[in-house]
């Protein structure tokens, strides 16, 4: 997700309207195409740049890689027809089938060589390039250190691949099925130079499906079979529509007059239609959590601050106002994500690490006393950013009242911006805090505890800790499984303890979709639409 990735915060939402507890099997598209939605802009298609949820739901579409990923999180084959890895886990070699660009050229190892290369490029200042860590010279690429040229990647001939790791990854083949690693078409990132990846248009694909009528900014397109695909034969879609849908009443309006076939439900509405034929829960493997602008704003630098505001926060109320199936989130990592040895991973964290996430009037004012003595202020104004759905709306309203009436010499200003200003915003730094979240890229805890690294693009709050530095790299070089696990756990309690963020809540979409689509997949609320049809 994910995921990797950014979430428009807050899809399911209290909300004011009638309903009807009603759901048919008909829809207005024809029997190869589907009206989709979507809750918010997509940023960009360029694979390279992409961080979002919006933007890697429409790549898994229309692009692909070594692997696609299946609905269970394992991985299957796709332009990789076999793998071999040697002893020491640190050589991969992929013979690839023959496929081909949406314009009839070759898809072939180079074009993977061509966009590992580009992402890692320093030049192209792509926020997921630190995913590559591992592969041979990756980080000293991204530090300007090495050149491009160098990346432990390269083509033996048109259809075979080599990749060279500077050490053993034990989730090396969820990577390949994540959209960062999918090939790139070195004719069409040249030829459309900076529009490349703005407008459907300026594009090459080589997955199940093509996207047209994307401008960049409006809020519909449409993903239309690709003909050139390699397996369009087991494509049964002539057609995905999609719009744009940030209000659930207007979605769910839309769906009874069959221009939707599946919709995503707030609150209320998951109240009432629980009983629809259709109705289904997916996990999102997503945490919603603030991020505290440490680099910008001097009173949040300071930990006591951080941990009155997150102790301010009434956790249990503010999912009883989002509704539906969220959860109270103690660790960055949600649950469920990740096993080891038969035990949920956030079991290994340990509790007296998640002492400033239950809500607590006394200790909130306690430590706000405390760090406001030491900054020598009596009062605080600070920001809330977020983004401008419903849901959004909603989660910082709330805890806008929860910080001020637990905490009066805090004053707390909400903004909710369009969710791809409110990303760019974030990406630059202009906040004081924000609520976002993460969607796993892959099941593993590294995923989401990787963020909060010193130097990671996406630790948008510049929160800083050698001792968790150092532990999170030691996850990377141990061999033994067990002693990973026992690395990122201590690594998550430093996090939790210090307030570097503040985990909210965990959450889980509620859909209805019509119930004659069949083989969807939905990866971490993620909709891939390879194998989908109407019956």
């Amino acid at each position: 997700m994910k995921k990797a990735k950014f979430f428009a915060a807050g899809s399911v939402v209290l909300a004011a309207l009638a309903l009807t507890a009603c759901g048919g099997n008909s829809s207005t598209s024809s029997k190869k195409e589907l009206n989709w939605e979507e809750s918010a802009e997509i940023p960009t298609m360029d694979l390279s740049k992409a961080t979002d949820s919006a933007s890697f739901t429409q790549l898994i579409n229309t692009m692909e890689g070594l692997y696609r990923a299946k609905s269970d999180g394992s991985q299957e084959k796709a332009l990789a027809t076999s793998e071999t890895v040697s002893k020491d886990g640190k050589t991969y070699t992929f013979t690839l089938r023959k496929s081909k660009w949406n314009d009839g050229t070759p898809v072939t190892a180079k074009d993977f060589v061509y966009s590992w290369r580009r992402t890692v490029d320093p030049k192209t200042a792509s926020q997921y390039a630190y995913l590559f860590e591992g592969i041979k010279n990756a980080m000293d690429i991204q530090n300007g250190k090495k050149k491009p040229e160098t990346l432990g990647i390269k083509a033996v001939g048109d259809y075979k691949l080599v990749v060279t790791l500077d050490r053993r990854i034990s989730y090396f083949n969820n990577l390949m099925a994540f959209a960062s690693f999918f090939p790139q078409q070195e004719k069409a990132v040249k030829k459309y130079g900076s529009k490349y990846g703005t407008a459907s248009k300026y594009m090459a694909y080589n997955g199940p499906y093509v996207m047209t009528g994307w401008t960049g900014s409006n809020l519909s397109w449409k993903l239309k079979k690709n003909q050139n695909y390699w397996d369009k034969k087991n494509v049964k879609l002539d057609a995905v529509n999609y719009s744009v849908q940030k209000t659930p009443s207007t979605a769910y309006n839309l769906y009874q007059s069959n221009k939707l076939d599946a919709v995503s439900l707030d609150a209320e509405q998951s109240k009432q239609l629980k009983s629809v034929k259709g109705y289904t829960l997916y996990p999102r493997g997503t945490t919603f959590y603030i991020q505290f602008n440490q680099a910008k704003n001097k009173y949040l630098k300071n930990a006591n601050i951080r941990k009155a505001l997150s102790l301010a926060v009434n956790r249990k109320n503010l999912i009883k106002v989002l509704g539906g199936s969220n959860t109270v989130s103690k660790t960055l990592t949600p649950a469920k994500l990740t096993k080891y040895n038969g035990e949920d991973y956030i079991n290994l964290v340990s509790k007296s690490d998640e002492v400033y996430i239950d809500y607590n009037k006394a200790e909130a004012q306690k430590y706000l006393k405390k760090g406001m003595k030491e900054l020598g202020i009596s009062k605080l104004n600070l920001k809330l950013l977020s983004d401008d759905t419903d849901g959004a709306k909603k989660s910082t309203e709330a805890m806008q009242s929860s910080i001020q009436e637990t905490l009066p010499q805090v004053t707390i200003t909400t903004q909710n911006l369009p969710f791809k200003t409110r990303l760019a915003r974030t990406d630059a730094g202009n906040f004081d805090m924000v609520v976002t979240a993460w969607g796993a890229d892959f099941n593993d805890p590294i995923s989401f505890l990787e963020l909060m690294t010193t130097t990671n693009s996406q630790n948008g709050g510049k929160w800083s800790n050698s001792q968790y530095d150092n532990l999170i790299k030691a996850s990377k070089t141990t061999g033994s499984d067990k002693e990973r696990f026992n690395d990122l756990a201590k690594a998550e309690g430093v996090l939790l303890k210090d307030v570097g963020v503040s985990p909210l809540y965990s959450s889980t979409s509620a859909w209805i979709v019509r119930p004659n689509i069949k083989n969807l997949i939905n990866l971490r609320d993620h909709w891939d639409f390879k194998y989908a049809s109407v019956n």
